[in-house]
């Protein structure tokens, strides 16, 4: 409500606040329980205090805001549509913000959300409800690392990792990545700096030099919660995600990027849908409710999809790096990463032509669990001591006291599936090509645990205590095939510590009883996350996504995560990010024919990697599983338009 981020303003869909109403639900006068006093903390301007009030001279049900500034608007209570409406006297009211939501906790309406900041309603006496939800409660990985890897195992990499809700419910401005990897390509011989000037990683990031070779491009991704999510899932989501260069964007769909509601450009894309069993949402795959610590195969696999190629003294090279999942109801490929989207950023730094992932092999390092943004709470008591509160990080626990992270790890040659698929495609047979990774092509790395390394905070405290009640651990010695956590004390779940007082330069753990009463942290709670924005695509004639466009559709479905996707089914090389690369009409037939001739041979019940050593596959969402409409089984792709909230 400050006039000083009104530029701000102008680029938000809604322009939100949270009003705590004390005493839990509203009672038999909605008005009236709606009145009081409510301030952002910190307050910084007369724009971050007001009061809401019956308003004069009406009928007593109609409410009025005004601030320390004396800028006053008309709100009206409507209660079945769970909103309060405003009207012209609103400023906000020409840009978008016409109703502030009303916000339930438990059952209970706890305030309503009109933008990014926090409005708290004070108790008697000016005490605060609420403590202002700061970022940066936990940050840091708990990882393991991969040991020495042979030459030429750089064709493939697969795993299982185990899908389970972090947290009780969703929250906002959370952010935990569950355990993944990355992949980048191998350019450890490559002297010189990989990534231009005008680069993120570039500019902003000089500890990464001299030669970053980290945030170059990397294929990344997997199971986790993410503060870009626009609909949030108890359950994980899994999402793919990329760089082609150093960061300037992010790729995760056949036609979205890492948190951008609007579709990419054209020349942003990169990602191609290979199934056409299986529906990519924009806001990542979903999994079936009840999701709790089963395991999911996932493979990225080198395919030899289209040839290599040399155009304006550039060079693509044939790796298309491929995902492959194995869940209880999905077997086979999912999507591809085209060449031409590694090799793009040779065109205007020719330092780099050949050192993308299209030519490179593949170097995959470890696998981690990436804890990036954790809002936290924070009090001092009478003597000024500090405490702080973060939310329940909460795990699956095994009878042997154990949590599984991450499980057979292996790293594949050419051998695998690379020289099979290119055989196919150069000679064109038409008989069948076992798609299984072939065992004698694998590689079997040792894991090597690190230890919990989380850190709090603008200053970075490490927090201290955390091994008292948890430690990394490998979990089926000699072998080592099993990375996770091994607890003191669990059974069934188990949770990191959520409270720390500060002791010095670090942050120790302690239990909720020894936090002072006066902090009032015990009783405090986060903020829920409420619903984001629509996924969106361009529907204008001649676009990508129009011409030649669909052949099929739209379609529609309901996921687990409360949203519709809207999708069509397109030829394949038909879809937008295919369209986009502008080929010649030879190189369009070719793939498509090599495409119709695999998905004959796909089939979503059959092995491709191993299964697991241990542990049961999770389902993913029984919504995503889709089948082509009739005369369109082979070839034919369902590609999302859209996705938005259920109504």
């Amino acid at each position: 409500m400050n006039p000083l981020i009104s530029a701000r303003v102008k680029s938000c869909a809604v322009f939100c606040s949270i009003l705590f109403v004390h005493g839990g639900a509203l009672c038999a006068d909605p008005a009236e329980s709606l009145t009081g006093t409510y301030r952002r903390l910190p307050v910084e301007n007369p724009w971050h205090e007001g009061s809401i009030s019956i308003k004069p001279g009406g009928d007593g049900k109609m409410l009025e805001w005004m601030n320390k500034a004396g800028v006053r608007w008309n709100l009206m209570p409507d209660l079945e549509r769970g909103v309060m409406r405003t009207d012209q006297t609103n400023p906000y009211f020409k840009k978008g913000a016409t109703e502030f939501r009303l916000e339930k906790e438990d059952g209970e309406i706890i305030g309503f959300a009109f933008g990014s900041d926090l409005y708290y309603r004070d108790l008697p006496g000016g005490m605060k409800v609420r403590l202002p939800q700061k970022s940066g409660g936990l940050k840091g990985y708990i990882s393991m690392r991969l040991g020495a890897v042979p030459d030429g195992y750089g064709y493939g990499v697969s795993f299982y990792v185990a899908a389970w809700p972090l947290l009780e419910k969703p929250l906002a401005g959370f952010q935990v990545g569950l355990p993944s990897t990355w992949v980048k390509p191998n350019n450890l011989d490559f002297k010189q700096p990989l990534c231009p000037p005008g680069t993120v990683a570039r500019d902003r990031w000089p500890e990464r030099g001299p030669y970053y070779r980290d945030v170059f491009q990397t294929i990344e991704g997997g199971l986790g919660f993410w503060v870009s999510t626009q609909f949030a899932s108890g359950t994980p989501k899994y999402r793919i995600n990329g760089t082609p260069n150093g960061y300037n964007h992010e790729i995760s769909s056949p036609g979205w990027g890492f948190g951008r509601p609007a579709a990419l450009a054209p020349k942003e894309m990169g990602i191609a849908q290979l199934s056409n069993r299986l529906l990519i949402p924009p806001d990542g795959l979903t999994f079936k409710a009840g999701t709790a610590g089963d395991l999911l195969g996932n493979a990225w696999m080198a395919v030899p999809l289209t040839s290599p190629k040399k155009a304006d003294g550039v060079s693509t090279g044939e790796r298309s790096w491929t995902l492959f999942l194995n869940a209880g109801n999905f077997k086979g490929p999912v999507a591809c990463w085209i060449p031409e989207t590694w090799s793009r950023l040779s065109q205007s730094y020719r330092e780099i032509d050949g050192r993308g992932l299209d030519t490179r092999p593949g170097l995959m390092s470890g696998g981690a669990m990436e804890v990036n943004t954790v809002p936290f709470l924070e009090a001092t008591d009478s003597r000024g001591v500090r405490y702080t509160k973060v939310p329940r990080l909460q795990f699956p626990v095994n009878a042997k006291g154990e949590s599984v992270f991450m499980q057979d790890v292996v790293m594949y040659s050419e051998k695998a599936l690379f020289n099979a698929v290119k055989e196919a495609a150069a000679n064109g047979e038409k008989q069948r090509l076992s798609w299984t990774f072939k065992s004698e092509a694998q590689f079997y790395p040792t894991l090597q645990a690190s230890p919990i390394t989380l850190k709090q905070g603008p200053d970075n405290l490490i927090l201290s205590g955390i091994e008292e009640h948890v430690r990394t651990e490998l979990l089926d010695a000699p072998e080592a095939r099993v990375f996770g956590l091994k607890w003191t004390q669990a059974k069934d779940w188990a949770a990191l510590p959520e409270y720390y007082r500060q002791e010095g330069g670090k942050m120790v753990a302690v239990p909720a009883g020894s936090v002072p009463e006066e902090t009032g942290l015990t009783k405090q709670t986060f903020q829920t996350a409420g619903k984001g924005r629509p996924y969106t695509s361009s529907s204008e004639s001649g676009s990508i996504w129009s011409q030649p466009g669909p052949k099929s559709g739209p379609f529609t479905a309901t996921l687990s995560d409360g949203s519709i996707v809207t999708y069509a089914w397109y030829r394949f090389v038909d879809q937008p990010s295919i369209v986009a690369l502008h080929w010649s009409e030879a190189e369009r037939n070719t793939l498509q024919v090599l495409i119709e001739r695999f998905h004959a041979q796909w089939s979503v019940t059959e092995e491709y990697l191993a299964p697991p050593s241990r542990g049961k596959l999770v389902e993913l969402d029984p919504a995503l599983r889709v089948d082509p409409p009739d005369g369109l089984e082979v070839g034919y792709v369902p590609i999302a338009l859209g996705q938005s909230a259920t109504p």
